[in-house]
């Protein structure tokens, strides 16, 4: 095997660790919000687990990548590749650690299981998590034009988010009690999680962007 073709499966091997990362992270969202649903410490604890396997497979893949840097010299185009990766991971990390954080939210829960949860987080969670997922197809098939279009779904979340937080400001007032006010806290963490999630999302897509073309562009100026 030449040269040229080995680091070429080094490369390729990489993007692969980085969608496995990718569907992990998936997983980790899907969890966290399965745990919000039911308020179950046993799916709250799932999350945590999966989270510490997205951490420790960032270090592994980000390894990878310095041991790339130094050991292969790469051309202008490959270390692109190898930055937009490294990019990525870190990305998607945080975004794991934003289903971590509504995993976090059970417990507090627990204790006024009768808290309201608004519908539009449901919807919240499951934009962000086909954001991720198509990002991650964009990243794999290098689709400039997927990964711009990804990045206007976030008007969506924001939107979505803006309805949360004005329903709990209606609750806090309400609240009564130091208790039933942590409780709608905690509701409105879920939705700055997830908000969050769609904003770290939409820096991926950047991501794809820039593997592709070098141009560094910012898809969502509001964040």
């Amino acid at each position: 095997m030449s040269i040229r073709r080995y680091f070429d499966q080094q490369l390729s091997d990489l993007r692969d660790r980085i969608l496995l990362m990718g569907s992990r992270v998936q997983e980790e969202l899907n969890l966290a919000m399965a745990a919000f649903a039911s308020l179950d410490p046993d799916k709250a604890n799932a999350v945590y687990a999966a989270d510490r396997v997205v951490n420790e497979t960032r270090f592994e893949i980000e390894e990878i990548c310095f041991t790339l840097i130094v050991t292969q010299q790469p051309a202008a185009r490959d270390l692109r590749t190898i930055i937009a990766a490294m990019n990525v991971i870190v990305d998607l990390e945080r975004m794991g650690d934003q289903a971590k954080g509504i995993a976090k939210v059970v417990p507090h829960l627990l204790k006024n299981p009768g808290q309201e949860r608004p519908p539009e987080l449901r919807q919240m969670g499951e934009i962000v998590g086909k954001m991720l997922a198509d990002t991650m197809t964009a990243y794999a098939t290098n689709d400039v034009e997927l990964a711009r279009e990804i990045a206007s779904r976030d008007d969506a979340v924001d939107m979505l988010y803006a309805q949360v937080f004005n329903k709990i400001l209606g609750q806090m007032a309400n609240a009564g009690t130091a208790e039933k006010a942590e409780s709608v806290y905690e509701v409105l963490r879920v939705a700055r999680e997830l908000e969050r999630y769609g904003d770290l999302a939409t820096n991926v897509a950047e991501r794809v962007i820039y593997l592709v073309t070098g141009a560094h562009l910012e898809l969502n100026v509001d964040q």
